[in-house]
Order: C-alpha cells, then structure tokens, then sequence
C-alpha cells in the first residue's frame, strides 16, 4: 500500500507544473482581461515613458518578466505586451526583447507540459504500433520544419505550439530556436505597429491589429510557410516515386 501511495504521489507532483499554469490561466483570464489592454497602456503611457527614460535597465526587466509570465500561462495581453514592445524600446530593441521574452515564455509551457502529461504520452507513443508509430516516425523525420510551420502560420494559436511539441516528444533544443526563429516575422509587425502608436492614441483610436492580414504583410509569412514546408513536400514525393519505381 505505502508503494501505491508514494507512486500516487509522484504522479500528482509530476502533474503539478501544468496544473499550475492551467489555474494561473483561468485566474488570469478573468481578472486581468480589463487591465492587460491598449487602454491601459493610453493612460499610462507618459509614466512609463518617464519611467523608461530614467530607469531604462529596469524597465527592460519589468517588461520581460511580465511578458513571460503572459505567456508562460497563457493570459490575455500578448498582442499588447508586443505593441509595448515596440512603444517603449523601439523596433529593433522591441522586437528582439518580445522574441527572446515570448521564446523564454514558451519554453515555460512546454517543459511544464513535458515534465507533467509529455512524459506519459511520450511514453506511450514509444510503445504504440501501427498509424501511431508511423505518425511519430513521420514527426520526427520532418520536425524541423513542422515546428517553423507551427510559429509561422498565424492561424495556429500560440499555446497550441506550445503544448503541441511537448506532448508528442519532440526534441526541446529544435523546439527553442524554431520558436525563436518562427516568431520573428509576427514580432516585427506587432512591434513595428507599437513603434507608431503614440500618434494612433493622440488621434483617440486603438492599434489596428489587422496589418497581420494585410497582402503586403501576410504574403511574405505565407512564403515564409511554403519554403518550410518544401522539405516535406520534396520528401514525401520521393518517398512515392521510389513506392511505385
């Protein structure tokens, strides 16, 4: 009995990084949904500014953290943490601190996930057989590029990339720099929108996050989308051709 307790315990402590972000998440979503908003950052844009222009170092930190703790348990404001970005640092510095902050966020996720149900299902998908094992096969042979797909398609959500990787087994060095290396394009534009939206406030309006959808801005990404997934492509056609030959 003492052993099916302690492993029933260990199994409830190898869930709890996940069962924490799960509650952080539903907490967040419904007390902070009416702070985490463009409204905010109106009103308090001139302290922040001031704050930045004395404590530039500090503000850096602050605004990480809070990005990262954003993402790492899924709250509402990611679109507007990447705005402030782009406000309070500028493109360049802005889009690296919303890169490197959301990838850091994102690993948050995935290791939690890992660490708790990844281990399980992993586990089993290394025992299964059949569509199963081949699924996993197929995974791993176009992993790379699966993962740059996932960051780069807008329509993905993002915690689903985040879950997704970690639930299947994939590498979580690929996961890491795919992630940072996929959500560069979306950072920029996000960024780039901050950068201008002082004078979108002094005009009374809010940030027009629709510039993702624009041609000019959305067809560069979906490029970025069919050369990653050109490889699998290229793969599977051969893979055919040798089938029939």
């Amino acid at each position: 009995m003492s052993e099916m307790a302690e492993t029933s315990k260990q199994g409830i402590a190898r869930h709890l990084p996940l069962i924490a972000v799960a509650a952080v998440a539903i907490i967040g979503a419904a007390t902070l949904k009416d702070y985490l908003t463009f409204d905010t950052l109106r009103d308090n844009r001139e302290a922040l500014m001031a704050f930045r222009d004395q404590n530039y170092l500090g503000l850096v930190g602050i605004f990480a953290a809070i990005y990262i703790l954003i993402v790492v348990f899924s709250l509402p404001g990611a679109a507007v943490a990447s705005v402030t970005g782009g406000f309070l640092f500028g493109l360049v510095s802005g889009t690296a601190l919303n890169v490197v902050s959301a990838t850091i966020g994102a690993s948050g996720i995935f290791l939690a996930a890992r660490w708790g149900l990844g281990e399980m299902l992993t586990a089993k998908f290394e025992a299964a057989e059949g569509r199963v094992q081949m699924l996993k096969a197929a995974l791993r042979q176009n992993e790379i590029e699966v993962l740059l797909l996932l960051r780069l398609v807008p329509a993905v959500p993002f915690f689903v990339a985040n879950l997704l990787p970690a639930l299947v087994g994939v590498r979580f060095v690929n996961f890491l720099w795919t992630t940072a290396a996929g959500i560069i394009p979306g950072a920029i534009v996000f960024t780039w929108i901050g950068v201008g939206v002082g004078e979108v406030f002094d005009r009374g309006e809010d940030p027009d996050l629709s510039l993702l959808w624009e041609p000019h801005v959305i067809g560069p990404i979906l490029g970025l989308c069919v050369l990653a997934a050109m490889p699998i492509i290229v793969k599977s056609f051969r893979a055919k051709h040798k089938q029939e030959g």
